[in-house]
């Protein structure tokens, strides 16, 4: 067979093809940008950018691979198993503050022995799947259930992710919201929901300020980091003219990062500096990861920011098409959440980058550098082309069914002609017939009143 007859690999791919598309340009984007920004990580560390690209491209194959078996699982498996899913992810959170390994001042990883990956972006995916699939299975007729079967473990999610990561659990928290109210829940059930909420979260902030005071014991230690960086981002500090340089230095440091990010994209203009020509790489704290997107701009300009926006809306834009295809609550919700989840975070590191929001920390999805969050990433995308598959499927199938039936429907009318025709034929036999027969008449002889 020739080559030129074979089909296309995009058409081999079920499913909506929108989505396989921006997944291979964000991996393709990754690969560039990871061996572009890791420098001042690659001479920390002794060693060259070449290292670390051929270990993002271990990664993204990796997680194509991850992406591939998540869309050829059946919808069946994973809403059988969601639970399931959601209790192991949960006891890997619990196990964070006792197990986990500490980096930058919060215990975010987990370390299974060559293996280490953050429970807080894991149980992500397994909280949407478990609101989507505990929405289609009770009707949350009263209060006490949606408070037992929804807040409480939305509550616990939180509370446990809030001591490694504040910005991570009020996202959570208000993609959980959304979330419901998308699904239909009453107003009133989510009002009583938020007012919960933020008396938990009060309680939880005053009962840790007493811990600290009274026996220095802090289980959230990220508040004073959340509070530090609102302050920074609020409240603009001028430098006295009394101040030592230290004082100054000190000061400048508070807002380095941002500051670092504005002197990047400020330096950039439409076509920006050209791949590979960033300067502030070397400068600006974590620009493979966390400000990421400061390098795109930078490198690729005005037109190669709006380019990566615009693939992560034209993801959300077909999770949305996907959603209303969908005829499941459990598919539904669970498209709708993922795509949500993905699209919000991918636009709070943007507007960080640019210096809308204060510094989060959190990454550019399927772009910056890391292993296990690209393969998780990879898993939420498998499973929304594993539902879009399975439409496609469905619509095949009624497809075919439609045609098949048609052709029946034709099939009887060819057959009711034919039977019309052939009466009238034999109709028109019989009158021919009849028609040529002769007539005999009796004659009577008037003589002999014989019959001649």
């Amino acid at each position: 067979m020739n080559i030129d007859t074979h089909e296309p690999i995009i058409n081999r791919l079920h499913g909506d093809k929108v989505i396989w598309i921006v997944v291979f340009l964000l991996s393709l984007i990754s690969i560039a940008l990871i061996y572009s920004s890791s420098s001042s990580l690659a001479f920390k560390e002794g060693v060259t950018n070449f290292s670390f690209l051929m270990n993002q491209c271990q990664f993204v194959l990796l997680g194509l691979v991850a992406l591939y078996i998540c869309y050829k699982i059946p919808l069946g498996v994973y809403r059988y198993f969601t639970f399931i899913i959601f209790a192991v992810s949960l006891v890997f959170l619990m196990l964070t503050p006792i197990i986990g390994k500490e980096i930058n001042g919060a215990k975010r990883w987990i370390e299974l022995g060559p293996i280490s990956f953050q429970p807080a972006e894991f149980i992500k995916i397994t909280l949407v799947l478990y609101l989507a699939r505990a929405l289609e299975m009770w009707k949350m007729s009263t209060f006490k259930e949606f408070f037992t079967k929804i807040i409480i473990p939305i509550g616990v999610v939180c509370v446990l992710i809030m001591m490694s990561s504040v910005s991570t659990a009020l996202i959570i928290g208000a993609l959980s919201f959304v979330i419901l109210f998308i699904a239909g829940i009453k107003w009133s059930y989510l009002l009583k929901a938020v007012g919960i909420g933020a008396g938990t979260l009060t309680v939880i902030i005053l009962l840790n300020m007493a811990l600290v005071g009274l026996f220095d014991v802090d289980l959230f230690p990220r508040f004073s980091t959340a509070l530090s960086r609102l302050e920074k981002y609020f409240v603009k500090t001028e430098l006295a003219e009394g101040m030592s340089a230290e004082e100054k230095q000190k000061k400048a440091d508070e807002t380095f990062q941002a500051d670092m990010a504005k002197i990047a994209i400020s330096s950039a203009n439409i076509l920006g500096k050209g791949p590979g020509k960033s300067t502030q790489r070397y400068v600006l704290p974590h620009p493979y990861s966390d400000f990421i997107y400061t390098i795109i701009i930078e490198e690729y300009g005005l037109l190669g920011g709006v380019f990566v926006l615009m693939l992560y809306l034209w993801l959300f834009y077909r999770c949305i098409i996907l959603v209303r295809n969908c005829t499941k609550t459990f598919t539904a919700i669970s498209v709708g959440g993922l795509g949500l989840m993905i699209s919000t975070q991918a636009g709070l590191h943007i507007l960080v980058n640019v210096g809308i929001l204060p510094v989060t920390g959190h990454t550019l999805p399927l772009i910056s550098l890391g292993g296990t969050s690209f393969i998780i990433f990879s898993c939420a995308f498998g499973i929304i082309l594993s539902v879009s598959r399975t439409i496609d499927i469905d619509a095949a199938k009624q497809e075919e069914e439609r045609i098949r039936l048609k052709e029946l429907q034709e099939q009887k009318e060819r057959e009711k002609r034919e039977r019309e025709l052939l009466e009238a034929e034999k109709s028109e036999d019989a009158q021919q017939q009849t028609d040529e027969e002769p007539v005999f008449h009796d004659i009577i002889d008037e003589q002999t009143g014989e019959f001649k």
